[in-house]
């Protein structure tokens, strides 16, 4: 499979709305996928460290 950046953006709506607490709507979903690809050099977000990617996502958490 390739990685792009839509597959990026799916893998990013998949895990935030995975638990069922929060939507996409509830983040900013291509800064995340902007961020995530700007540290990482690559659209494939399975091999980023959890902990890098989710402090990601809480950073773009909208109010």
């Amino acid at each position: 499979m390739a990685h792009t950046a839509e597959t990026a953006t799916a893998y990013v709506v998949t895990a935030v709305e995975a638990k069922g607490t929060a939507t996409r709507h509830d983040f900013d979903i291509p800064a995340i996928v902007s961020a995530t690809h700007s540290l990482t050099d690559s659209w494939d977000f399975h091999s980023v460290d959890r902990n890098m990617f989710w402090n990601i996502v809480a950073t773009f958490l909208e109010h």
